[in-house]
């Protein structure tokens, strides 16, 4: 028996951003498989679904069983920067079926408002932590491409002052909170957005641009 993969975008702030065909598959599904099945079973108790929320662990037995599984993250698009990306390639070497619901992401609503020159750019997920990151900001500061990450707010300071030593030039967008109700973007060059990033504004995951040239 072959099974059935939905890969389903969920919202990444406010709940009314989930499309009507998500809500409809997150329904037909026999089960929703995600990272955190308690964000999860809030997200379909908003919206009065059954569906049981269960760990990615379980998804290979059930689609080998024939069912109809809805893949989701904790928000935004399964498979951009989490475990996603594995469970599609397994599910797709193995003969599954695979369908793309797609809605919100964190990457097209920032390049969206930013305001930033980026009609080609080098999307990086979330930087290594520790190794490899000076390099990795000599590279982007050579790069006629605009860049873009995700970073965390016990990290954007240290970022910003790599950026500020790197692309000192160049604009950066800072874009937290998206579609939440202290929604924000800061854009400017480094040096100036290390001013202006005081410490109740590294509250949240960023997605951070640097402008192309």
């Amino acid at each position: 028996m072959v099974g059935k993969l939905s890969v389903v975008a969920t919202p990444i702030g406010n709940l009314e951003d989930i499309t009507l065909r998500a809500l409809r598959i997150l329904k037909e599904a026999d089960y929703v498989a995600c990272e955190d099945t308690r964000m999860t079973r809030k997200l379909l108790s908003h919206f009065g679904i059954k569906t049981p929320a269960v760990n990615l662990k379980q998804i290979e037995k059930f689609l080998e069983a024939g069912k109809h599984v809805a893949l989701v993250s904790d928000a935004g698009v399964p498979g951009v920067s989490d475990p996603g990306l594995e469970i599609v390639s397994n599910a797709r070497e193995s003969g599954t079926k695979i369908e793309t619901i797609p809605g919100a992401s964190s990457l097209t609503a920032a390049i969206a408002v930013a305001g930033l020159k980026a009609p080609s750019f080098t999307f990086y997920g979330f930087l290594p932590p520790k190794k490899g990151r000076e390099k990795l900001f000599a590279s982007i500061a050579k790069d006629e491409r605009a860049s873009i990450f995700f970073e965390s707010p016990h990290r954007i300071l240290k970022t910003l002052t790599s950026l500020s030593k790197a692309s000192p030039g160049r604009r950066v967008g800072l874009f937290r909170e998206l579609t939440k109700i202290y929604e924000e973007h800061l854009v400017d060059v480094p040096q100036e957005l290390l001013q202006k990033l005081t410490p109740e504004k590294q509250r949240g995951e960023f997605v951070v641009i640097v402008e192309g040239r």
